[in-house]
């Protein structure tokens, strides 16, 4: 893995992985940031996001668990340096058990790379299931 980050103005600067893809980060216009990305803080919540749902949809397939809809949404509280605690919703639109798709969410939790980092940190991500028939 590679990452790579040039300064543009201001706050602005864009990431870039080495393979192609580029964000954009930036402050607010309450922090003097002209709002044209997020911050990098934000993109570590949107990352773990992204992680429960990669991860989540490789964990469902092994264990054969069919499903039409993924969402992960998930807030953060910020100290006053960092991320202090974060809480979620998995909503799921599946025939499967609510107990089964709380197993996949937990294995999904055991090999999240993004959610390892977290809880290493001393931040351990409260996600609750929401099961909605499809």
């Amino acid at each position: 893995m590679k990452a790579t980050s040039i300064w543009i103005s201001k706050y602005r600067s864009v990431l870039d992985n080495g393979r192609k893809h580029s964000v954009v980060v930036d402050l607010p216009p309450e922090n003097n940031g002209d709002d044209m990305g997020p911050t990098a803080l934000e993109l570590t919540l949107m990352s773990l996001a992204g992680c429960i749902t990669t991860i989540f949809a490789i964990v469902a397939e092994k264990r054969k668990l069919k499903y039409s809809g993924l969402r992960v949404d998930l807030e953060a509280e910020k100290g006053e340096k960092t991320i202090e605690k974060c809480k979620g919703v998995l909503t799921i639109k599946t025939d499967a058990g609510e107990e089964e798709v709380k197993n996949v969410l937990r294995l999904t939790m055991e090999i999240c790379p993004v959610g390892a980092l977290f809880e290493k940190a001393g931040v351990k991500p409260e996600i609750e299931v929401k099961v909605e028939k499809p």
